[in-house]
């Protein structure tokens, strides 16, 4: 009885404790298996493609037409988009703005991510080389050379409908009026000499003189005239 008595205690302090091991383990796997169902939230969705904003460049067409370009995210694909203008047109005529777009998926070329400043140097070098087909031949893709095995949507294709040429007409010539006619003037009239009135005067003494003083009034109207003239 009394070995009863002394180990009865014990084997319930035992007992007591396996079942509270048994709870709190139960408790931890419970509490194990809703970490395992709950989903990690996602991610937000990055705003756009960051190395569209490197893309950017100048060139000319034909020497003598400026142009631009600057590359932007527009949600999975990439848009250029080009402007050119010739100041020359502005005075002699003709096609003076050109504005277009060009639309590509860059992405799937994996040069684009790797060497993203080489890849808009390339894409600058194509530009220049389109010249007169800038914003015109759809046909003609802008190509950078590290993508030539990309599939074919990475290169950029020019949208016709975006494309825009602006012209003006040629401004008249202005020529500087004539200078003015000089005027003609009324020539002086001419006056007469003495020897000239003493012409008229001898006239006249001979109308008035006559019979036997036609001979004396002669005689004296010439005396006249030679001293004068």
């Amino acid at each position: 009885m009394l070995f009863l008595t002394t180990v009865a205690p014990w084997l319930l302090l035992a007992f007591l404790g396996q079942q509270v091991s048994l709870s709190s383990g139960a408790r931890n796997k419970h509490r194990g298996a809703d970490k395992t169902v709950t989903a990690a939230p996602d991610k937000a969705p990055r705003s756009g493609d960051k190395s569209a904003a490197n893309g950017r460049g100048k060139f000319s067409i034909n020497n003598k037409i400026q142009c631009t370009w600057g590359a932007k995210a527009v949600g999975d694909a990439v848009k250029l988009s080009v402007k050119c203008e010739d100041r020359e047109a502005h005075i002699k005529g003709g096609v003076t703005d050109i504005k277009c777009e060009y639309n590509g998926k860059p992405q799937s070329c994996a040069g684009y991510k790797s060497n993203n400043k080489g890849f808009w140097k390339q894409v600058a070098r194509a530009f220049k080389k389109l010249q007169g087909k800038v914003c015109s031949d759809e046909s003609k893709l802008v190509r950078a050379g590290i993508c030539k095995r990309a599939p074919r949507d990475a290169h950029f294709k020019l949208d016709m409908m975006s494309s825009v040429n602006l012209t003006q007409s040629r401004e008249p010539e202005t020529h500087a009026p004539p200078p003015p006619q000089p005027r003609a003037t009324a020539a002086a009239p001419v006056k007469p000499t003495a020897c000239t009135a003493r012409v008229n005067h001898l006239k006249t003494a001979e109308e008035n003189c006559s019979g036997s003083w036609a001979s004396v009034c002669n005689f004296f109207l010439t005396m006249l005239q030679s001293e004068d003239c």
